[in-house]
Parts: C-alpha cells; sequence; structure tokens
C-alpha cells in the first residue's frame, strides 16, 4: 500500500485504490493496526475523490452556464 500522505495521481487511481483497501478490510485476520491505517488511508482518498468530483460538477455548470440538468429526462426515441 501507499504511504498515508501519498496524493493519488487521479481519479481513477484514488478508486482503484480504494477497492483494493476494502477488499484488505474485509479479510478477517487483518491486525488492528493494518485496519486503522487502511480506514485512515481509505479516508483521505474518498475526500480526495469527492473533490475531484465536486470540481468536475463545476465545470459542468460553467459549461451549461450555470445549469446542471439531469440526464435521461428529454424525449428520445426508442
Amino acid at each position: 500500500m501507499a504511504k498515508t500522505s501519498d496524493k493519488p495521481k487521479s481519479f481513477e487511481a484514488a478508486m482503484t485504490e480504494l477497492e483494493s483497501i476494502v477488499a484488505a478490510m474485509e479479510a478477517p485476520d487483518l491486525p488492528l493496526e493494518q485496519a486503522l491505517a487502511h480506514f485512515e488511508r481509505g479516508t483521505r482518498l474518498l475526500r480526495f475523490c469527492e473533490g475531484a468530483l465536486g470540481e468536475a460538477e463545476n465545470r459542468i455548470r460553467i459549461l451549461e452556464n450555470g445549469r446542471l440538468e439531469a440526464f435521461g429526462d428529454g424525449d428520445s426515441a426508442s
């Protein structure tokens, strides 16, 4: 696992690392200290991902002139 101070290279890298942390934490024989370290790293990754998603939402709002519309609500020929 990466050091707890390492910033992820990208949103996708953070998500991949989060998935591996969840898998490791599901192991029944994980020592408490290691579980706490995983939890701490996972929390930092989650905050990073939330920030990245917030920035993406803001960029979409700018591109949509301040409106954020739901996908799939328009009329479509099926």
